[in-house]
């Protein structure tokens, strides 16, 4: 970086000079970073660190998202996609509809199938654990990143199954890794107004740290632009940071921008795209033992996620396809985008597109096979959720 950094913030000048010298954050400058409106000078900071780490690289991958149920016991009032059983719109996919999707995505080139959903109250593990086994023996070249940390609380008690051995089975069916999700903000005040049927923060992170002991890595999110302070949001990410000092079982963090449309708190009014830079950068510094930061498309928009590529971020996701959770909350972004269109986003940003796989082992096409042709799709294979019969 050749420019110099000019700052108008006073309170910034003892952080940057924190930042350059490579030393750890404190909570107190996380705090002073989310406050000050200096935006340019926190950015600068942010970018310092992401060009130290990754030069100009910017990562992205060819993923599939798929959601098997939208039915869900939770009801939280941070979501639009979960529904009740026999509510409009509910739906759970048969395991060949969703063997069908996985085809459809080997055929576009997926390495990775990114699998979350509701609690659905009347499914048994042992249907996870089919679908993952399914999937896995169809496609053993793509990664499985499935299931969340609220999922797996909830599978280990329909199953009676400590947490550990649910991940052990998990683990043991084809599961490679775990998304982020459900993180929320980690703070009990928010948990009770947003989402006070799901798991604590403290479960959260205490289910990261059991996966990663058994050699399941993780994603890790923060959903931020709700009901969160400040202090809030610093303090879940130094929760994250301090899981990460001891088991490094963390491979990216998302922050993920909140969409009310369509939830039970729709009056409160979306993030600004200020906030949302601001928060990817102030990630960026204070997560210092996370190699990755994501800038997720989907619900920044390609605009503002081009833009973060200079405010820490140093990775879009993926093509992503058929994302329902966030639209369903009024995401106005596309449901995809194509390996091509990335790459165009990441140049026209003044970065060097880097394909990868989820681990961030670098993907080269030329030395690939040629994708397999997707069967015929199913015309409908979606089990409507109220005539759903679990054998």
């Amino acid at each position: 970086m050749s420019e110099k950094l000019q700052i108008s913030d006073a309170r910034l000048e003892p952080i940057s000079q924190k930042v350059l010298a490579g030393e750890r954050l404190t909570a107190d400058d996380g705090l002073a970073l989310f406050q000050s409106h200096d935006l340019l000078a926190v950015g600068w900071l942010a970018n310092h660190v992401r060009e130290q780490r990754h030069g100009n690289l910017c990562y992205f991958n060819v993923n599939r998202h798929i959601n098997p149920t939208n039915v869900c016991v939770a009801h939280c009032k941070l979501c639009a996609f979960g529904r009740s059983p026999d509510a409009k719109g509910a739906y759970t996919m048969a395991l060949d509809e969703i063997y069908a999707r996985g085809a459809q995505g080997v055929a576009e080139g997926a390495t990775e199938f990114h699998i979350v959903g509701g609690l659905h109250p009347d499914l048994p593990f042992d249907y996870y654990l089919d679908l993952i086994r399914g999937l896995k023996q169809r496609f053993p070249q793509v990664h499985l990143k499935a299931f969340t940390m609220v999922e797996v609380h909830y599978y280990a008690r329909i199953s009676k199954l400590s947490i550990r051995d649910t991940l052990l089975k998990m683990k043991e069916a084809g599961v490679d890794s775990l998304p982020g999700g459900g993180a929320e903000i980690f703070h009990p005040r928010v948990r009770r107004i947003i989402c006070d049927h799901k798991v604590s923060g403290q479960m959260w992170l205490s289910i990261a740290r059991t996966a990663h002991e058994i050699g399941l890595r993780s994603n890790a999110t923060m959903l931020f632009g709700h009901v969160e302070t400040l202090e809030e949001r610093v303090d879940h990410l130094v929760r994250l940071r301090d899981t990460q000092d001891k088991t490094r079982g963390f491979v990216a963090f998302i922050p993920l921008e909140f969409h009310p449309a369509n939830t039970g708190l729709k009056d409160i009014p979306k993030p600004t795209g200020f906030d949302a830079l601001k928060t990817i950068a102030v990630s960026r510094l204070m997560l210092d033992n996370f190699d990755h930061i994501k800038a997720y498309w989907i619900m920044l928009t390609p605009r503002i996620a081009q833009i973060a590529l200079r405010f820490g971020a140093n990775d879009l996701d993926g093509t992503v396809v058929e994302e329902k959770i966030y639209h369903d909350a009024g995401a106005t972004t596309p449901e995809h985008l194509t390996r091509e269109e990335l790459e165009r986003l990441i140049r026209a940003a003044g970065r060097v597109p880097a394909e990868r796989d989820t681990l961030y082992n670098r993907v080269d096409r030329s030395k690939m096979p040629p994708p397999v042709a997707s069967p015929t799709r199913p015309s409908d294979g979606f089990i409507p959720a109220a005539s759903l019969t679990v054998n």
